[in-house]
């Protein structure tokens, strides 16, 4: 597997996952006042999911410990 599929998958996989955590966030916290307000939830979601990406343009631990594994034998 190239190094930038690598990358990709690690940055999606991260992604999906931060959207998913936003949107918990917002949907337990909309829940807490009473009233969901789901455009809300789909927006701040996909921007969680958009500034992920964008932070693991600085890089990605988890590929970086597998490339070093990887190295190391």
């Amino acid at each position: 597997m190239s190094d930038l599929n690598k990358w990709a998958r690690a940055a999606a996989i991260r992604a999906i996952k931060t959207t998913c955590q936003c949107a918990i966030a917002t949907i337990g916290t909309a829940t807490a006042l009473d009233s969901v307000e789901w455009r809300l939830v789909l927006s701040s979601s996909i921007l969680a999911g958009i500034l992920s990406i964008l932070t693991s343009l600085a890089g990605l631990p988890e590929v970086e410990e597998t490339d070093d594994a990887e190295r190391n034998g």
